[in-house]
């Protein structure tokens, strides 16, 4: 059994945006050398995500026009009670929470094993800071 952990450090400059790490997640499997096993990405944070989909640009402005009508920012303490804690990103718990906070993919003959299009992305949703991101790979 072989296993592998990294963490990637990320430091989004705007408060939500999406950000493919596909590359570095199958660096990490190559780095492993595990051919036959499974691959977790975790969001290491309660106000970001890790999802899959496809990494075309309108789809993913339509993710945010979408999450910001399901969930939209709004630093007062009237719309959510959690800024009445003194944060101001009671939005980014409930956009974390609809995406998701990880994902598993299956390694096979040494590659992350996707359908067409498939991509693994982390989602910003209260940025401006570092937040680090669990690259966990565990196989043969």
């Amino acid at each position: 059994m072989k296993s592998l952990t990294r963490y990637l450090t990320m430091n989004v400059p705007t408060r939500m945006d999406f950000v493919n790490i596909t590359g570095k997640v199958q660096e990490a499997v190559y780095e492993s050398g595990v051919r036959e096993g499974m691959c977790l990405v975790n969001a290491m944070h309660i106000t970001a995500s890790v999802f899959i989909n496809d990494d075309e640009a309108g789809l993913h402005e339509d993710f945010k026009r979408w999450l910001e009508r399901l969930a939209p920012f709004d630093p007062s303490p009237t719309v959510y009670r959690h800024n009445r804690s003194g944060e101001d990103n009671g939005d980014a718990h409930h956009k974390r929470q609809v995406m998701g906070r990880e994902v598993v993919v299956a390694v096979t003959s040494g590659k992350l094993d996707f359908g067409p299009w498939e991509q693994i992305f982390y989602g910003e949703f209260d940025g401006r800071r570092p937040k680090r991101v669990l690259i966990k790979v565990i196989g043969e």
